[in-house]
């Protein structure tokens, strides 16, 4: 009997008319029917298809606690999941998969809260980035001065913008205006100060032009002195104006070392050629100079100043020497000269009367403020302090009178 069927199966039963019944909480429901054997057969089919429903579920499960699967889309499949057991064709604890499913939903909800907080977060983080990226902006747009790594900064702030994570819509469009408007601050910026410096350039340009075209209006002059000191001021000139672009500097400068090197080669040929007819005088004045050392020590004065003075006359008299040895012989005759006007300013210190006459007078008082502590000495108490005090100074105004007689000494 069919009755048999319905006793032996908790979840289910087959009517007498093939009519297949799911028990659920709320009551029988019909899920099929059944006309082509045995009821067992017919729960059976009907449970496999129970089976297959807890399969859905069961991979759901996973799916949701072992994937990173969006709360959204688990949500979906859950919902549709629930419809499926709500008009399941199946035979089963169909309430258990309510229940499997219902706590799928505060799992996934858990989730979505944490999702969502973990974009609160992200979009916080990715503000404070933002923020920083634009302020970093702002400062180099109101500051820099380093163009090319400003540039270039600018740039990397850019791309560390959209690899920051996105805020909401309002504040994202206001931090990028700002972005933006120091971008645009910065290449202004940049603009007008390459354009002030081309036109220094071309100012500079203006004047080393001016300064090479006299360069070389003077490289064929044979004034050698005043035209050297010209091309010193040109060349300070040319130092204190600035820099003109790279291409007209290089043309320019090759234009004024030309005209220099021009006149300067000129000037050193006509100097080695002076300079080898003086060859002659250069040696003449080297047996003059050792003529000149013999003076030294200076023992008479006036014997020594009238030596080197025929010796100055002689030499005077040879003329010019080469350049590279004019310096080394001038110098030699010049140490001479210094050691014999010192020893005359010796001589006049000494012969001075004024002089010896202070010397004089500093004897003077010093031997009579000894003969003053002389008496104050021979009226104290031997071995009191007033003794001792004046047996102290007179030995200190012996000492300075003995140096005192020494420089007077010196002027007799």
């Amino acid at each position: 009997m069919r009755e048999d069927t319905v006793t032996t199966d908790p979840w289910g039963r087959v009517d007498d008319d093939g009519t297949v019944y799911v028990r659920t909480a709320e009551g029988e429901r019909a899920v099929g029917s059944w006309q082509a054997g045995e009821p067992e057969e017919a729960l059976a089919y009907f449970h496999r298809k129970f089976d297959e429903l807890a399969g859905q579920v069961q991979l759901l499960e996973q799916r949701v606690r072992g994937t990173d699967l969006p709360p959204a889309q688990a949500e979906a499949s859950i919902l549709k999941l629930r419809e499926a057991v709500a008009e399941a064709h199946a035979v089963g604890d169909l309430g258990s998969l309510n229940d499997r499913l219902g706590a799928l939903t505060e799992l996934v909800g858990k989730r979505r809260e944490e999702v969502r907080a973990a974009r609160d977060q992200a979009r916080s983080q990715a503000k404070e980035i933002k923020e920083r990226i634009v302020a970093e902006a702002e400062r180099i747009a109101e500051d820099a001065t380093h163009w090319k790594s400003g540039g270039e900064r600018l740039r990397q702030l850019v791309e560390e913008w959209k690899a920051a994570e996105r805020i909401d819509r309002a504040t994202e469009a206001g931090l990028w205006k700002r972005l933006s408007t120091a971008r645009t601050a910065f290449a202004k910026r940049r603009k007008a100060y390459f354009s002030s410096l081309d036109e220094q350039r071309d100012q500079v340009r203006g004047e080393k032009e001016r300064i090479v075209i006299e360069a070389e209006a003077l490289a064929s002059s044979t004034d050698w002195n005043a035209t050297a000191a010209s091309y010193r001021e040109l060349m300070r000139q040319w130092k204190s104006a600035g820099r003109a672009s790279r291409e007209a500097e290089d043309d320019l400068w090759n234009r004024f070392k030309g005209a220099q090197d021009l006149f300067f080669q000129a000037r050193s040929a006509v100097f080695a050629e002076r300079d080898a007819s003086f060859a002659a005088n250069a040696e003449a004045k080297e047996q003059l100079l050792v003529d000149a050392e013999k003076i030294l020590p200076v023992t008479d004065v006036r014997a020594a100043r009238n030596a080197l003075r025929a010796l100055v006359e002689r030499w005077e008299a040879v003329g010019p020497v080469p350049r590279e040895q004019r310096d080394r012989l001038e110098g030699g005759l010049r140490k001479v000269d210094d050691a014999v006007r010192k020893a005359e300013e010796e001589q006049w210190k000494r012969s001075n009367p004024e002089a010896r006459a202070r010397a004089q007078d500093t004897v003077n008082q010093l031997r009579k403020s000894i003969e003053q502590l002389e008496g104050r000495l021979a009226k104290a108490q031997p071995g009191s302090k007033a003794a001792k005090e004046a047996e102290e100074s007179i030995a200190a105004r012996r000492s300075w009178l003995q140096e005192a007689e020494r420089t007077l000494a010196e002027f007799s």
